[in-house]
């Protein structure tokens, strides 16, 4: 058992450090094969290590890559909170309950249920709104009916869009992340669903004093209005965010079982939260103040929310929970990603909020209305083997399929077959979850074979994501998982083929 557990462990490892792949294809394949093309000068290490999000209605077509504006996730097993901060954590993640109706009662939904105020006279700039700038033109149509029934109180409504329970969950994920104003809404929500995944109905959770909203929305406006007085006296955004951390680290305490501690209500109103009130509290002040201030939730040892804030042409990391102790600090105060590495992980709709650069990077445009779209980032991956490739890394238009003439001499040498190699991107994508299905969940290793002019396709499936569709989505869905990550390291064989040797790990 402790032999099998120390396996599963170094395999996890290496599907989140794509140096060690290397040797686990050495010892799956032979140490002779993969010597002999790397003497040949053929051998290639393009590595993908993608940890999946739930990514459905998101809109791709707005989001270029930007070689300055990516995120790279550390590996997980690296992130570990100081001593000082442990514990100091309390962020919830997004919270549902789905049941199936059956025909009869999907119906009678669509018949009498109404779809409460759809929101159509709203609008949300993508600075100040990133997550919302996410989404698709269809999602941001279900973005504004849920907020918009969220403001009026609308708990039951039908949604104004087909959606699925996927597309759903990004885009509530995306309302609770722009919007702390909404303090009275509780971090779940319920659903009913027919037998094809649609979504009939949606049912929103609210906290008791959603029962007495207009005087706690005084309550709160109150209070912001306290701190938000004496920043506006300040002359630069600098000093501003300086004033409104240290408020905030004077005035709130931690407290794990402080009522709404997932609201900012928590921490301006009633002065203890965990890290979701802090960052929350510290977000809505932001933006009352003009400056752009995102909620970003992640892995610190634990599940954990901080924020990251675009002053100065820069993007930075504050994390106001850890930066609250007997006195105020600011270790974790204006932080850059790599600074952050080994500390904090975004995950969900953070990954691709833009990153944060080391002090002295060139600044990071932006405008109020779409700048932030340049930043918005669809390929938050480890490796560093795409920054170098320019400042717009636009879709490659490649063939999704080839007709090779198969050199037979040289798959035979690799230890193939012509009937081994995959002449399409559909039949990549179903080689790749037959074989995932087969080995079941947990860290698995397998190759297959691809010609040359296929690679293009391929590379690019990873680095938009449209692998998510291909094959990622179904395979964790018949494997009931939440997670995958996969690590991918491809060898020019003679012959113009790729062998493609995959370490994936699904939980």
């Amino acid at each position: 058992m402790i032999l099998c557990m120390l396996c599963c462990c170094v395999v996890l490892v290496c599907a989140f450090v794509p140096g060690l792949t290397e040797q686990i294809a050495i010892k799956l394949y032979g140490e002779k094969a993969v010597q002999s093309e790397e003497e040949n000068g053929n051998l290639q290490y393009p590595d993908y290590s993608v940890s999946s999000a739930t990514t459905a209605g998101l809109n791709w077509d707005n989001m270029p890559f930007r070689g300055n504006g990516s995120y790279i996730v550390p590996g997980k097993e690296q992130i570990k909170a100081p001593e000082e901060a442990r514990g100091k954590n309390g962020y919830q993640g997004i919270q549902e309950t789905a049941s199936d109706v059956e025909d009869e009662e999907a119906q009678k939904l669509a018949d009498d249920l109404q779809s409460g105020s759809l929101g159509d006279e709203l609008t949300f700039y993508d600075l100040y709104y990133p997550y919302y700038a996410m989404l698709e033109p269809t999602m941001q149509e279900l973005y504004r009916q849920i907020y918009a029934n969220a403001r009026d109180l609308i708990k039951d409504f039908k949604p104004v869009v087909d959606v699925t329970e996927d597309q759903l969950y990004t885009v509530f994920e995306a309302v609770v992340g722009d919007h702390p104003e909404l303090f009275w809404v509780e971090t779940g929500y319920s659903c009913k669903r027919t037998r094809d995944g649609s979504i009939v109905e949606i049912s929103l959770s609210f906290y008791e004093l959603s029962e007495r909203l207009e005087s706690a929305q005084r309550e709160f406006e109150n209070a912001a209005e306290v701190i938000l007085q004496g920043a506006r006296e300040l002359a630069t955004e600098a000093e501003k965010e300086k004033y409104v951390h240290d408020a905030l680290a004077e005035q709130i305490r931690y407290s794990i079982a402080a009522p709404m501690n997932q609201s900012a209500y928590s921490a301006l109103v009633n002065g203890e939260t965990v890290c979701a009130g802090y960052a929350r509290a510290f977000q809505y002040l932001m933006q009352q103040l003009g400056i752009p201030c995102y909620y970003c939730t992640g892995y610190s040892g634990e599940d954990h929310a901080w924020n990251i804030i675009y002053v100065d042409g820069l993007f930075r990391n504050v994390d106001l929970t850890w930066d609250d102790g007997d006195t105020v600090s600011y270790e974790y105060y204006n932080c850059s990603d790599k600074a952050f590495a080994s500390t904090h992980m975004r995950k969900g709709l953070s990954v691709y909020l833009p990153a944060c650069p080391e002090e002295g990077a060139k600044p990071q445009e932006v405008s109020a209305l779409d700048g932030i779209r340049g930043l918005i980032n669809p390929n938050p991956i480890e490796p560093m083997t795409l920054e170098n490739r320019g400042e717009y890394f636009p879709e490659k238009k490649n063939s999704t399929s080839v007709s090779p003439s198969m050199d037979e001499a040289a798959l035979r040498k690799a230890g193939i077959t012509a009937s081994d190699v995959l002449t399409s991107l559909d039949a990549y994508y179903k080689d790749c979850e037959a074989k995932m299905v087969k080995a079941g969940t947990g860290q698995i290793q397998f190759s297959n074979c691809i010609p040359a002019g296929l690679w293009d396709s391929v590379e690019n499936a990873y680095s938009s994501n449209a692998y998510l569709k291909g094959y990622a989505n179904a395979t964790l869905k018949q494997l009931g998982a939440e997670q995958l990550a996969v690590t991918i390291q491809a060898v020019r064989l003679s012959g113009d083929y790729y062998r493609l040797y995959h370490i994936v790990a699904t939980w």
